[in-house]
């Protein structure tokens, strides 16, 4: 040999269980490890029920978004009817409580930029907060909904497509129950 390592075809063995043990070895991340360890939030954002009703209320309103999209013609929120106003309320109600829980949680409150689901969650809640709070409130400032202030703009029309973007929470629905996406997939 000339003292350049021979490349083998096949990987080495030892190599591969070491590589093996040490990822068994590694803990197992878990986002409740960044939480105090006493209080009201913490207590609640580790709850599994907290859990299971935030992954109902995910596949409610994933089925939701299929109602309001066939069934509300309205534009904006305050044009639509009242059950479709109250149901935003109550979705955005509820995911802002749950994200409030968990960022209360943190007992490092930068700690949860580490967290990708929790980053994930700020963007939905905030764009959810912001279409069905700030651009209704604004709506209601300037004089009305789409019939009024802006006229038919095509701001309204992203708006709406917006909401679409919370179908992205399905993605933690099947995160935590992989059979669903199984079954998924074999439907398609």
């Amino acid at each position: 040999q000339d003292g350049h390592r021979q490349m083998s075809i096949f990987p080495d063995a030892k190599a591969m269980k070491d590589h093996m043990r040490e990822q068994m070895t590694k803990p197992e991340y878990d986002v409740a490890n960044y939480y105090k360890r006493g209080g009201f939030c913490q207590w609640v954002a580790r709850h599994h029920l907290f859990e299971k009703s935030t992954l109902l209320v995910i596949a409610s309103n994933a089925v939701w978004i299929a109602v309001d999209t066939d069934y509300n013609k309205a534009e904006v929120l305050l044009d639509a009817r009242p059950i479709f106003q109250v149901a935003e309320h109550l979705f955005c109600f509820y995911f802002l409580f749950e994200w409030t829980m968990r960022f209360c949680a943190f007992a490092n409150k930068c700690d949860c930029w580490k967290d990708a689901w929790f980053i994930f969650d700020s963007l939905l809640v905030g764009t959810m907060v912001a279409e069905t709070w700030v651009m209704t409130g604004f709506l209601v400032i300037i004089g009305g909904g789409s019939s009024g202030g802006l006229g038919n703009a095509s701001i309204l029309r992203i708006a709406r497509l917006l909401r679409l973007t919370r179908m992205a929470r399905m993605a933690r629905l099947l995160r935590a129950m992989p059979e669903l996406l199984i079954l998924i997939k074999g439907m398609m």
